[in-house]
């Protein structure tokens, strides 16, 4: 059945459900333990959010081509691979959202930070009230994902990236600093710096091809626009300005990095109502971009691999209440 993702911040329903269903998730332990993944300290139960978390971090660890640099190329970033790669992480999220909730019907929703970004202080837009995600801190203190010591209930992030890249078992509150210096950007991407996302007129031509050798952060094409590494930084301006937990590899530790994904998801399928259902690099690409081919396996800790072919026609499985 095919869902219809809504925004967060208008739809109060998804909102609820969201935030229901990520603490269920959160609470959830798996058969899986650290000790499978090499983590650390005592071998102990997985829980099903963290899984995610550990994804992303070995993904974003994993250089492309294997003993290569992962800051050039990784298994899912700065390369052609980052919205497929996102797009199926998203989808295995949703699915598990729909059976903790016992709602097939649910959405995952976004949050339109560009909307936010028009807004003479970011800071003070309603995601981040206590309704909504709650605001920033070392650790956060308000809203749904409040660290609360003590309460073994309570949202708390259990595995990080530590600062020699590597994951390490944390239990601790929630963070994030919004717009801190110096790597934090000073504000968020607007309207108008999406708006060019779509522009195809000279000098910006290239944005109608998705993307182009050398296929990583230096590359041409509507892909590296939007990861950010072009233009005027998109979906990386969002990661650095909320900054805290959103900053390294276990970026997923936020449950605002799903939101903020699924805008970015909503995006990329509003260029492909523009310009086609179509992905670079083909099956015969160098053996090099292992990974990055329409044909490659996205492979999970979560389900069934996917291909980047496989999922670029979503209209089965679920659609946007508005595009850009």
């Amino acid at each position: 059945m095919a869902v219809v993702r809504r925004n967060i911040v208008t739809d109060t329903t998804a909102r609820d459900d969201y935030v229901r269903g990520i603490t269920l998730l959160k609470q959830e332990a798996t058969t899986v333990t650290t000790g499978a993944f090499g983590i650390p300290g005592p071998s102990v139960a997985v829980h099903t959010y963290d899984l995610f978390v550990i994804w992303h971090h070995l993904a974003m660890t994993t250089p492309v081509p294997p003993g290569g640099d992962f800051m050039v190329r990784n298994s899912a970033h700065r390369g052609p691979v980052f919205l497929p790669w996102h797009r199926v992480m998203l989808g295995f999220l949703e699915t598990n959202l729909q059976r903790v909730l016992a709602r097939p019907g649910f959405g995952l929703p976004y949050w339109d930070w560009s909307a936010d970004g028009s807004l003479s202080s970011p800071q003070s837009a309603p995601i981040w009230k206590p309704a909504w995600m709650g605001g920033q801190g070392k650790p956060v203190t308000d809203g749904p994902f409040a660290f609360r010591a003590g309460d073994p209930a309570g949202f708390r992030v259990r595995v990080e990236t530590g600062p020699d890249l590597a994951l390490r078992q944390v239990d601790r509150g929630l963070r994030r600093e919004f717009a801190r210096p110096p790597a934090g950007s000073a504000t968020l991407p607007n309207g108008g710096d999406v708006t060019l996302a779509y522009d195809t007129r000279a000098p910006r031509a290239d944005l109608a091809t998705y993307d182009f050798d050398p296929w990583n952060g230096a590359s041409k094409g509507f892909r590296n626009w939007l990861e950010g590494f072009r233009g005027t930084g998109l979906h990386n301006q969002v990661h650095r300005w909320i900054g805290g937990d959103m900053a390294p590899a276990s970026s997923p530790n936020d449950p605002v990095f799903f939101l903020h994904h699924c805008n970015v998801d909503r995006l990329w399928e509003g260029w492909m109502r523009r310009h086609g259902r179509v992905y670079l690099p083909g099956a015969q690409a160098p053996a090099e971009l292992l990974g990055h081919r329409i044909g490659d396996p996205i492979v999970s800790p979560l389900g069934a691999a996917a291909t980047p072919g496989s999922v670029l026609d979503p209209a089965g499985l679920f659609s946007y209440d508005v595009l850009p």
